[in-house]
């Protein structure tokens, strides 16, 4: 891709936190999309790793018909079902699908993200045709069964000194220790349940993280 500025925060929404009733989930997109990106979200990812292909595509669908055109839409792992559903581009995990094939698949304008927890994998994901990189767990988190071990700041940090692609930080990342992370190089964090979680009003929280990275800048990066 060519130049873009990577926005400050990558809300990732989870499946799981959706309503299984079809009406109210594709109602609950309808209203949730839109109030992100008027709260200043620029790009979002949707991660579904227990439904199946068709149940995917078509929450994407939702997603992307109730999205304005200056949000970035990326899927986690399905990257058969980017162009389906006219998204911008797949974020691949170490156990999906090899960056150089999604890349094949999708072209030289997708978007394409890779997952990293440990400096082995981050220097073999330099080495893949992939737009940006995500870290962590920077601390530790509910929002995955086995996490992978903790990475701290210092992981952060690493990443930045050896990355020239964006860096995105994710693992338990709320506003109140948002402003470390940014401050030990990451160019974006990657948030699920601090936005998407249980009683958390997404937009709002959404706001919150913007309005800290705006009262930290020109002092980030």
């Amino acid at each position: 891709m060519g130049p873009w500025k990577f926005p400050p925060l990558y809300p990732i929404l989870d499946a799981g936190l959706l309503p299984r009733d079809l009406t109210l989930r594709s109602e609950t997109l309808a209203g949730l999309i839109p109030s992100l990106a008027e709260a200043g979200v620029g790009i979002l990812q949707y991660h579904n790793k227990q439904g199946d292909e068709a149940e995917i595509l078509r929450d994407a669908e939702a997603i992307r018909s109730s999205a304005p055109p200056s949000l970035m839409l990326i899927l986690n792992d399905y990257a058969e079902v980017v162009s389906q559903s006219g998204f911008h581009g797949v974020h691949l995990g170490q156990a999906d699908m090899a960056a150089g094939r999604a890349r094949d698949l999708l072209g030289p304008e997708a978007m394409i993200g890779l997952s990293t927890h440990n400096e082995a994998q981050l220097r073999a994901a330099l080495e893949q045709p992939v737009d940006y990189i995500a870290i962590g767990p920077v601390f530790a988190t509910s929002s995955k069964a086995n996490p992978d071990p903790v990475i701290g700041l210092d992981g952060v940090r690493l990443a930045r000194r050896l990355s020239l692609l964006p860096v995105i930080a994710i693992g338990g990342i709320t506003p109140g220790n948002a402003a470390a992370v940014w401050g030990a190089g990451a160019d974006s964090v990657a948030v699920i349940s601090a936005i998407f979680g249980a009683g958390v009003d997404a937009a709002k929280s959404a706001a919150a993280f913007l309005r800290e990275f705006e009262r930290l800048q020109p002092s980030v990066h």
